[in-house]
């Protein structure tokens, strides 16, 4: 079989430049990549869930997606995540969040929350100061085969919808929580 000097070369730049391709990107890169990664994932499973939503997101103002694991223990409760916010524009901004506090639980509370902005005010608020939740009860129990399940749904503030999937199907608690949203300068910087 013979191969053409040219082909040859050509093979053999690809196999040479391949590993290089990625030194492009930044850890910056790789985490905002890894963050729309998730919030496709989080979309996919909220319309398999409730169809209706995709058109909701879709003439929304905006949405966010969040990604969050907590760890209760008795009396305690940590948390923490990140997200992206998009606009109706395609315009992302990428989020932190945490959450400490007390109340009564004990386990691991594994969740993707969704925000729905309708107003565009409050979607530009997000962005620009974050919010601070102050006290939040939440309790959600759900043990099938099929696992996941909107725990939560409903209006924060006029304008805005929030949803919340959990992961593990079981999330059984009543823990008062402060829960706070903030820009990530990092990977916003960095863009």
């Amino acid at each position: 079989m013979h191969v053409s000097r040219h082909l040859l070369l050509l093979l053999l730049a690809g196999l040479i430049l391949a590993p290089v391709a990625g030194f492009g990107k930044t850890k910056f890169d790789k985490k905002r990549d890894k963050i729309r990664e998730m919030r496709e994932e989080v979309l996919a499973d909220l319309y398999d869930e409730s169809p209706r939503y995709k058109g909701l997101i879709a003439d929304a103002a905006g949405h966010a997606v969040f990604t969050n694991v907590g760890v209760n223990v008795i009396l305690a409760s940590f948390a923490g995540g990140q997200g992206i916010v998009v606009d109706a524009d395609g315009n992302e901004t990428f989020m932190k969040m945490g959450s400490a506090g007390i109340g009564v639980g004990l386990g691991v509370k594994d969740f993707r929350g969704i925000f729905i902005f309708y107003d565009e005010d409050k979607l530009e608020d997000f962005i620009k100061h974050g919010w601070d939740f102050g006290a939040q009860a939440d309790a959600a129990a759900k043990s099938d085969e099929k696992g996941g399940q909107i725990a939560m749904a409903g209006n924060v503030f006029n304008g805005v919808e929030v949803i919340q999937i959990t992961e593990n199907g079981l999330a059984l608690q009543a823990t008062l929580q402060g829960t706070k949203y903030w820009a990530d300068k990092d990977l916003n910087h960095d863009k």
